[in-house]
């Protein structure tokens, strides 16, 4: 899970907290992560830090879930999140499945369980129901294939959508992930964003390697502006499925 970010967007909304301690019915970002992954059958949690990390190891602490999550220091926060993704390295090639998740998202269960449970060994997770512009970053399908994931796509495709910010990676796809990631920051290109990586290491898979979840109609929001933690209080939260998601398969989290 990356988590390193400042949050400078959303302004004094954060109270100058890392984004994955907002909270939501009175509920960090965090817990709800936990539950949630917990419930999905994930192993474990490890979670790359930098801005107040010290606050993110507190609410483990005080969550009891310090057996089941750690912490992954990142110093060089302050650049580009292909730097995050690198850090994660260890936990991104530990030998087994894996999922990669941005820590600012508020969103139902069942988003995480049909990432789990997806037979797909390397899954992205598309909502179609989005507004186009330049901030989502969007997924792109043509003739059933995964052609394109950036924020500034060009045609021609059959269909798109709004990327959810959660993956799921094989380990030989986790493991050419870091490779790519490697060579981000050992070329000096350490002020990207990780979306970059992945977009590479799509372009370049054979024809069967990526798949996706269609997870439209599910509720979900990543917070980055102020705007979106007014939505995700007044229509996401109240609309998120009370009931947990059926078990899965073990992978881990990153």
């Amino acid at each position: 899970m990356l988590a390193a970010g400042v949050g400078n967007r959303l302004g004094n909304v954060s109270e100058h907290r890392p984004k994955v301690l907002l909270e939501f019915g009175g509920r960090s970002l965090l817990a709800r992560h936990i539950d949630a992954l917990r419930e999905a059958g994930v192993a474990g949690l490890e979670i790359v830090t930098g801005y107040r990390a010290e606050l993110i190891e507190a609410e483990i602490d005080a969550l009891g879930a310090a057996g089941y999550a750690r912490t992954i220091p990142n110093p060089d926060f302050t650049e580009g999140s292909v730097v995050s993704l690198w850090r994660s390295r260890g936990a991104l090639t530990h030998g087994g499945d894996v999922l990669l998740m941005d820590g600012d998202v508020l969103y139902d269960r069942r988003i995480l369980e049909r990432l789990v449970g997806t037979g797909n060994a390397n899954c992205f997770l598309m909502d179609r129901d989005f507004e186009p512009g330049e901030e989502p970053v969007k997924l792109c399908v043509r003739d059933g294939r995964l052609v394109e994931f950036r924020k500034k796509v060009t045609g021609p495709f059959d269909l798109w959508g709004e990327s959810v910010g959660f993956f799921r990676f094989s380990p030989d796809m986790a493991g050419r992930i870091v490779a790519v990631a490697e060579s981000y920051v050992e070329s000096g290109r350490r002020e990207e964003p990780y979306e970059e990586v992945l977009h590479d290491v799509l372009l370049s898979a054979g024809p069967g390697d990526f798949g996706y979840e269609d997870v439209t109609g599910l509720p979900w929001i990543e917070i980055d502006y102020p705007e979106d933690v007014e939505r995700a209080t007044r229509e996401i939260l109240p609309s998120l499925s009370v009931a947990a998601p059926a078990g899965g398969e073990e992978v881990a989290a990153s």
